[in-house]
């Protein structure tokens, strides 16, 4: 009997901890952590603003690689391969397995996918990164 109330006990206490945990934030305490430069989308991520006849501001989320080459007129001045943490999913046959990081001497990185586990597909743009700096290029 004790053995029995002391599981009930247990579990009581138990689920009231998980129940105190998973509590979500009202509309009032609910915090951005998108900076204002940010968009982001279903397809990806723009952040900070193209100059408005610069050549990324012709660029589009979701252009292949071809595409945007032909609007930048060159290849990148720099370019960098990763794997992503999708790559160790298992069964995950997407095309985010591997990213591409590629650098415009004075406009700044874009992102594209670089492929499933096999290197098959991609080559999409997900991500533009304004800094004529530079400075967004990390390898």
């Amino acid at each position: 009997m004790q053995i029995r109330m002391l599981a009930a006990l247990s579990l009581g206490i138990g689920l009231g901890c998980i129940a105190a945990c998973s509590s979500t934030p009202t509309k009032d305490q609910a915090v951005s952590t998108q900076s204002a430069d940010a968009q982001k989308n279903d397809k990806g991520e723009i952040i900070g603003t193209p100059a408005p006849n610069s050549k990324f501001a012709k660029l589009t989320l979701g252009m292949s690689m071809g595409d945007v080459q032909a609007v930048m007129g060159h290849a990148p001045d720099r370019t960098d391969s990763h794997e992503t943490g999708k790559r160790w999913i298992p069964f995950y046959f997407g095309t985010d397995a591997r990213r591409l990081e590629a650098l415009y001497n004075g406009e700044g990185c874009l992102s594209f996918t670089g492929g499933n586990i096999w290197g098959a597909a991609g080559g999409e743009l997900v991500k533009i990164e304004v800094s004529p700096s530079g400075s967004c290029y990390q390898p």
